[in-house]
This record gives C-alpha cells, structure tokens and sequence, in this order.
C-alpha cells in the first residue's frame, strides 16, 4: 500500500513541475514576444523587397 501512495505522489509532484515549468514558458513567452513580432515584420518587409518583381505583377497578401 505505501508503495502505491508513493507512485501517486511522485506522480503528482511530476504533474506540478510540469504545469510550474508551463506557466514559466508561458509568461517569458509572453513577454518576448513583441520583440519576434518585429523581428518578423522587418523579416518579411526585407523578403518582399526582394520579391516583389518576381511576381509579373500579381503581388498580393493571399
């Protein structure tokens, strides 16, 4: 019996350090990403400049 209620409890110390280390990645991610959304935006600003005469004049956002 005490082997089976040390199990449950390893496994539920498993699912704390699970959900703590998910409220850690949530909380940086949401912190950096408004610094990606820039990067992405010059990313693709740089992209379309470069691609922008390849497309015989059919460029859109679709």
């Amino acid at each position: 019996m005490v082997t089976v209620i040390t199990a449950v409890m390893w496994i539920a110390i498993g699912v704390g350090v699970v959900l703590v280390i998910a409220v850690v990645v949530g909380i940086v991610d949401a912190a950096n990403a408004p610094m990606w959304r820039q990067v992405a935006r010059e990313r693709r600003q740089r992209w379309e400049s470069r691609h922008a005469g390849h497309h015989g004049g059919v460029w859109d956002d679709d």
